[in-house]
């Protein structure tokens, strides 16, 4: 099977991190879905396309130098008009001036902001021996904090992915708690399924989390609104 040319761009420039645009054109291409985004240069890029993507949004910054961009002031939240998105602009230069000066700047990720819901974690690594491992799990700190998550090994077929989530401890979650609605569980699986067939078609991905994958109210889907794909040569 030929490499992916996403893939192969990326090693071809000595990268073994897919920058964050790629990764959602990586997702895109299996129809996992993903917020309206576009990568920017600059300013008046970014006021061109904003007009297509719609307010509000969110700004990162994009560089194979910068592995967690909130560290280094590279993400700002809930743009809602034209002059925050140019304050945006100048505040992550800025930032990145300060606290990264040496970190080369491939652009800025302009993304459409994900409404609110429960936030999961897709994610994978590929061991030696059985090859692509998927988990799942709550999504931002509460998976570090419970390590309430579940393992499959690819391929993942719907009812695989199904038991995965129903497995973890928080799955009551999905059903609606309290003032919560219940969530889309039906759009997870969706994504865990389509994320294992990305994995068995790109041997090269040694590892992957979608995180957050955010779970809207039943019906209403999925998103993955932050991806990060580590490749290897092999």
């Amino acid at each position: 099977m030929e490499m992916n040319p996403i893939i192969t761009k990326a090693l071809e420039e000595g990268r073994y991190k897919l920058l964050e645009h790629e990764s959602f054109e990586l997702l895109r291409q299996y129809n996992i879905p993903v917020p309206d985004f576009a990568l920017v240069q600059n300013v008046d890029e970014a006021l061109k396309v904003v007009k297509d993507i719609g307010y509000p949004v969110v700004l990162k910054v994009v560089s194979p130098d910068i592995i967690h961009k909130s560290d280094v002031g590279g993400v700002i939240l809930n743009i809602n008009n034209d002059d925050e998105l140019k304050n945006a602009c100048e505040r992550i230069r800025n930032n990145i001036k300060e606290k990264s000066p040496y970190a080369r700047i491939s652009g800025f990720l302009l993304q459409r902001m994900v409404p609110e819901g429960l936030e999961t974690i897709v994610g994978a690594t590929k061991d030696p021996i059985f090859g692509h491992v998927i988990a799942f799990g709550l999504g931002g700190v509460m998976v570090e904090v419970l390590q309430d998550v579940s393992f499959r090994i690819v391929p993942i077929t719907e009812d695989d992915a199904r038991s995965m989530i129903r497995e973890i401890k928080g799955y009551r979650l999905f059903n609606g708690y309290r003032n919560m609605l219940a969530r889309d569980e039906e759009a997870i699986v969706y994504i865990i399924t389509k994320f294992s067939e990305l994995l068995s078609d790109n041997l090269n991905i040694v590892e992957a989390d979608l995180n957050p994958v955010i779970v809207l109210e039943r019906g209403k889907g999925a998103y993955a609104a932050d991806a990060r794909f580590i490749i290897g040569s092999t």
